[in-house]
């Protein structure tokens, strides 16, 4: 890749050539260039829509033409309302933009009357589009939910913002550049296709700007364990003395560890750690093919149990309070249903689980790509790559925004030619990391598909059947309410299957920021004295409190911290945090790099 001073004319047939070049090197999937999961994803789509049509056309065709007539109706109306405008009157917008969309808040869009039109145009079409889709009566609901989502993302794609020719801002900045704009589009084009496995990975914030263990993941710690799966943290004391049960983190192994520590000031890591508890955090390896056949057995005797094993032998307590985040809660549920069944739930004192699904029933806009006909192409190329590449799950966690964490950065980085601003989250969200194929099959089948985690004996692990029934280790639960990845009313589910004392936190925001709300955060809680089957009827009782849920788990785990003893400082140095598993990204994993 050619670089150019900031002043200099760019190299427009190298930013060409990088562009051609990009574009030749990842057409195909990674691996290989089997299409079979593509087409049956294509397939599956596709009948969905022919679904969608017969209850339409056929069924349903007086609705169809009402549909119609109301569309013309208010289109004859922006037509109307341009020639008025274009004639020098004002006129008042026939139909605006959702709430939360800021796709056409550029005066651009309505200081000229055409492009006032298209962007009315396009919201008009948009609005009837899913209007229709939503209002076909006989659909089952996962065939309207996938009819939902992919109409959704044609529509998103189609935006006019998304192109030169349609996007008045874009324009006047290439009209104002003599259109250097798009050469340092196509350059950072370049750059983020060669950084892409089968899609497109936008960046979404100047990566240049952060070192970990600089200015992210800062809290200070020693390495004091490591094997083949992760390396576990344990951060230095900050008080005089601390609570003599250690406690124990497990983020999802989807993402790196340092959510939970980005900056000091919402760092939960560096927050549980001035309270007085001894933190040990689990830093998972990025896996490469030689980990395809690592599976919950695995995650459960050589992760969790290790972990355990590790915190009792270095702080000499044979038991830790135990948080896990996502799939780390998931793998934390799974853990303790596996020791009720072999007699050790002693092992852990209590557990809290962060934004993990017990129930899978809804499992939101992931489940669009979820059903046997489905998981069964993807298991086969799970199978042939060994693991799921993490660009790849990058990309479909930013598709279910699409258009804040996709189409957004798409016109800011390429039409605009901008370099996206410093962004501690999107840094962390775009740091992949690869997922082996055994424990993503479990996942996918036993889990999202089957449904078998909620099930007395529906999942096993060593052999051994687990019950999330007979686990009695006091559990503190939070979802948060605006989570697209984890519905809150899933992860209440776990209230009803535990038979020890839970508490239900039901954080604002979302999966991410809602979990990273520091007391002087500006997100409360939902909470509730009792816990009733329906999560509706506890959402309908609950009160909210105007203060981090931060400040709630502390106070609920104070039963369980037991006596203070004088700080322990780490008894082992294997390096200092964040340790060295965190430094290897998906694409090392992938070549063999460690």
């Amino acid at each position: 890749m050619t670089t150019t001073k900031a002043n200099a004319t760019p190299d427009f047939s190298q930013a060409w050539s990088d562009l051609i070049g990009g574009w030749t090197q990842h057409a195909t999937p990674a691996g290989g260039d089997d299409p079979q999961f593509q087409w049956t994803l294509l397939l599956k789509v596709m009948e969905s829509y022919r679904q969608l049509a017969d209850a339409t056309v056929l069924e349903h065709p007086g609705q169809m033409i009402d549909q119609q007539i109301d569309f013309w109706r208010q289109h004859m109306a922006i037509c109307q309302s341009t020639m008025m405008r274009m004639a020098g009157q004002e006129t008042r917008a026939v139909i605006k933009p959702e709430k939360g969309d800021r796709r056409f808040e550029a005066p651009e869009w309505k200081e000229s009357p055409w492009f006032d039109y298209l962007h009315q145009t396009y919201l008009l079409v948009n609005k009837s589009v899913k209007q229709a889709v939503d209002d076909v009566p006989g659909l089952d609901e996962k065939t309207h939910q996938r009819v939902r989502f992919f109409t959704r993302q044609l529509l998103s794609a189609m935006s006019p913002g998304n192109f030169l020719l349609s996007n008045p801002e874009v324009l006047r900045l290439t009209m104002e550049s003599g259109g250097s704009n798009l050469l340092r589009g196509m350059q950072q084009f370049s750059e983020d296709m060669k950084n892409s496995a089968d899609c497109l990975n936008v960046r979404m914030t100047d990566r240049s700007t952060f070192r970990l263990g600089e200015n992210l993941a800062t809290t200070p710690g020693k390495v004091v364990y490591r094997n083949a799966m992760f390396e576990l943290i344990q951060y230095l004391p900050n008080t005089a003395s601390v609570y003599k049960r250690p406690l124990l983190i497990v983020p999802p192994w989807i993402n790196k560890f340092y959510v939970l520590d980005l900056r000091a000031d919402n760092s939960f890591a560096r927050f549980a750690r001035d309270q007085g508890h001894t933190v040990f955090m689990i830093s998972w390896a990025n896996p490469g093919r030689a980990s395809r056949m690592t599976g919950i057995d695995e995650y459960v005797t050589h992760a969790m149990l290790a972990a355990l094993d590790a915190i009792r032998d270095l702080t000499g307590e044979p038991d830790a309070n135990v948080m896990g985040y996502c799939a780390g809660g998931i793998l934390l549920a799974i853990t303790l249903a596996w020791l009720a069944a072999r007699g050790e739930s002693s092992r852990i004192a209590s557990a809290t689980h962060l934004t993990s699904l017990f129930d899978f029933s809804d499992a939101g806009d992931i489940g669009v790509y979820l059903d046997d006909f489905i998981v069964k192409a993807l298991e086969q190329e799970l199978d042939r790559q060994g693991v799921l590449d993490g660009r790849m799950l990058a990309v479909t966690f930013s598709m279910l925004r699409e258009n804040d964490l996709y189409w957004n950065y798409f016109i800011q980085n390429y039409l605009k030619g901008e370099r996206p601003i410093p962004f501690d989250m999107l840094f962390w969200n775009t740091d992949s990391t690869n997922v082996p194929a055994s424990v993503h099959k479990f996942f996918l089948r036993q889990l999202y598909l089957d449904n078998l985690l909620r099930e007395p004996g529906g999942v096993s692990v060593t052999g051994t059947p687990i019950d999330l029934q007979q686990v009695t280790t006091p559990a503190f639960i939070l979802a948060t309410q605006q989570d697209h990845i984890a519905k809150w009313q899933g992860c209440y589910a776990g209230t009803q299957l535990y038979r020890g004392p839970v508490e239900f936190i039901l954080g604002e925001s979302g999966h991410v920021a809602g979990v990273l709300n520091p007391p002087q955060g500006r997100y409360g809680h939902y909470r509730h004295t009792s816990l009733p089957s329906s999560a509706q009827t506890w959402f309908a009782e609950a009160t909210l409190y105007p203060e981090s849920w931060w400040l709630a788990w502390q106070r609920w785990i104070d039963p369980w911290v037991g006596d203070q003893v004088p700080a322990r400082s780490p008894q082992k140095d294997l390096g200092d945090a964040p340790g060295s598993y965190v430094l290897v990204s998906a694409t090392q994993a992938l070549m063999g790099e460690s």
